[in-house]
């Protein structure tokens, strides 16, 4: 078991858990993923290592209560029952930073994607890079970690749907008016988010980074469950990434694969919900 110091809701949906997990956090590199399960007999959950502490072996993620598995996360207290890591490559600015020095980058975070932006803009940011962030959700209330953002971002432009703050559109009117400031774009969200910000950057030949999050379950690229297409090649998201040349993903096959369950997920979801309900009352 692994002790949960805190797991604290920050916006309508979205939580933030702090674990004792010294083992996942040793070698992690910011871009990697972690598998959680609440108990032995639970879903495994891939989550971003939003942020971390070597020295005292504490990891922090944020998740989206989406469905059955993360509903049930929200609910614990005290400790989970499993923690794997790191998982997956970390990204490849911050595994090789001397090779990008002098490029302006921007990065474009939709909704709880500012959670695996966060670690990779923090880190650039201590080596010396001027990271720009295009942050976007649906509305306020759903733009998480604004403080720990905008402590480490160069410049940071925030844009919603119905206009509550910042910017009133979406992240991709901002970046291709500011598209001819950057040399590389890394892109993490919605699938369609990033696949708009894909087609953005291909008009103007400027080189993308996106973060896949396909469904997973081993995380060892055994079961093939997060398979994706690259250049038209079959990839798995949790070894050969999670991120990968946002040119060549076939964003609509992803799309496609995300909706497989979704009946099956809502039945699931309900079943749960009554469950946690019987438990507490």
């Amino acid at each position: 078991m692994y002790k949960v110091h805190y797991n604290k809701q920050i916006s309508p949906d979205s939580y933030e858990m702090l674990i004792e997990a010294p083992l996942a956090v040793k070698r992690a590199i910011p871009g990697q993923f972690v598998i959680v399960m609440t108990k032995e007999d639970s879903e495994r959950i891939p989550l971003t290592i939003y942020d971390y502490d070597k020295e005292k072996g504490l990891l922090w993620i944020i998740y989206q209560v989406i469905g059955a598995s993360t509903e049930e996360l929200s609910h614990v207290k005290d400790e989970i029952f499993s923690v794997v890591g790191p998982l997956g490559n970390g990204n490849e600015i911050c595994s090789d930073p001397e090779s990008f020095k002098g490029k302006r980058i921007c990065y474009v975070a939709g909704g709880v994607g500012i959670a695996p932006v966060y670690p990779q803009v923090k880190f650039l940011h201590d080596n010396g890079f001027d990271v720009d962030v295009i942050y976007g959700s649906r509305n306020k209330e759903l733009l998480l970690i604004r403080d720990k953002i905008e402590a480490v971002a160069h410049n940071i432009t925030y844009t919603t749907d119905d206009g509550s703050f910042g910017t009133k559109g979406f992240v991709t009117t901002v970046l291709e008016e500011n598209i001819n400031n950057y040399d590389i774009v890394v892109a993490i969200g919605p699938i369609i988010m990033m696949k708009n910000v894909a087609e953005v950057t291909r008009k103007h030949n400027v080189k993308t980074i996106v973060s896949m999050n396909p469904l997973m379950v081993d995380g060892s690229g055994m079961c093939g469950a997060c398979r994706c297409e690259v250049d038209g090649k079959p990839k798995f998201a949790c070894i050969h990434g999670p991120e990968f040349d946002g040119h060549k993903i076939d964003f609509d096959l992803a799309l496609k694969r995300m909706k497989i369950y979704q009946e099956e997920e809502k039945i699931k979801w309900d079943q749960m919900k009554a469950l946690l309900a019987k438990e507490e009352a």
